[in-house]
């Protein structure tokens, strides 16, 4: 039974319309994906590595390479994802496992950047006194049904033979869990970063598994819809020259470029650098190398294979999509072939 909701919900959360879910951080006035010079809609959220997006806006690098970008805030990671699948925005800063849903419905879309990996920036953190994952057995623990911090969870709970039905499951947004888990409603949570630490410091928690224990399981991606890739590539190749433009800044100054971010983000410095620090930011290179196929999680073909698997496996998906349905790699390739000039 509880499978087919997940099932179910996981349909009603790609069919669901959010408006609500955009703030004042930029408004998401005009109708998304038109041609010419309309803004191109790009969707983030709270993460370490997509906050590199207000570095390339607040330096001017959209302008710089001509392209007209909204950036629309969700506090909320998965009213992006809905935002996305239904249209509102034209491209969402999301993860390959939250792509692989709306891929195997046929939802026509276009992954063509790694922002990064998580390496620690998501994690389980737990009560003192509990010290294994096996003590979770019939502990409450909270994340969000159908994200990537779900799964993390089964992953982690899958390594010492435990089950979702094994612990106490409560489905809540990381918004909400970070702060039930600090005022010690719960015995666990599955939580990323900058609630990921909040949580270990104010809630006197430990951090039992993290992404640093799966490496490549968790790739951050920019997902566009396909009509955009096709439309309009040229903007889309400018984009990515903007985010790498960025990249570079961030290497020259670097003071300068985190105090920019840890300003979007809401958070002191000292906290956003501990953030960022938990995730590896890819650079063109390593772009290049993870759209290409492989037999190790660095690859992004081999990743959404095995992620797609599990899945499909907890009935989570009802079918793999083919990875190369929705990656597109050749957008990095020609950006590299053009910053060579």
């Amino acid at each position: 039974m509880r499978q087919k909701m997940i099932v179910l919900m996981m349909a009603l959360l790609l069919a669901l319309t959010v408006v609500s879910g955009c703030t004042s951080k930029e408004a998401a006035s005009g109708a998304a994906g038109g041609g010419g010079n309309q803004p191109i809609k790009l969707a983030l959220s709270p993460w370490p590595g997509w906050f590199v997006w207000y570095l390339v806006k607040e330096k001017g690098f959209f302008e710089k390479n001509g392209v007209n970008v909204d950036l629309v805030w969700f506090p909320v990671y998965s009213d992006s994802l809905s935002a996305l699948a239904s249209g509102k925005v034209d491209a969402n800063s999301q993860t390959l496992s939250d792509t692989l849903a709306p891929a195997s419905k046929g939802i026509p879309l276009k992954a063509v950047l790694v922002n990064d990996n998580s390496n620690g920036g998501d994690g389980i953190v737990v009560k003192p006194g509990i010290n294994s994952l096996k003590e979770l057995k019939g502990k409450k623990v909270a994340t969000e049904l159908g994200t990537v911090d779900h799964l993390l969870m089964l992953t982690a709970l899958e390594k010492e033979g435990l089950a979702e039905k094994d612990v106490a499951y409560t489905n809540m947004t990381v918004n909400d869990a970070g702060p039930a888990f600090i005022s010690g409603n719960l015995d666990g949570a599955v939580l990323w970063e900058p609630f990921l630490s909040k949580a270990i410091a104010e809630g006197k928690g430990k951090l039992l598994f993290s992404s640093k224990d799966t490496p490549g399981l968790i790739p951050d991606l920019l997902v566009f819809k396909e009509e955009i890739t096709k439309n309009r590539p040229d903007d889309v190749k400018k984009i990515l020259h903007a985010w790498f433009d960025a990249l570079d800044y961030w290497q020259a100054n670097p003071e300068e470029s985190l105090q920019i971010m840890a300003k979007a983000a809401e958070t002191p410095l000292d906290e956003y650098k501990a953030g960022v620090n938990s995730v590896k930011i890819f650079q063109l290179e390593d772009n290049i190398k993870a759209f290409q196929k492989g037999e190790t999680y660095s690859s992004l073909h081999y990743t959404s294979q095995k992620t797609a698997e599990f899945l499909k496996g907890l009935e989570m998906l009802s079918t793999i999509p083919k990875a190369e349905s929705f990656l597109d790699g050749h957008f990095v390739e020609e950006v590299q072939k053009e910053r060579k000039k």
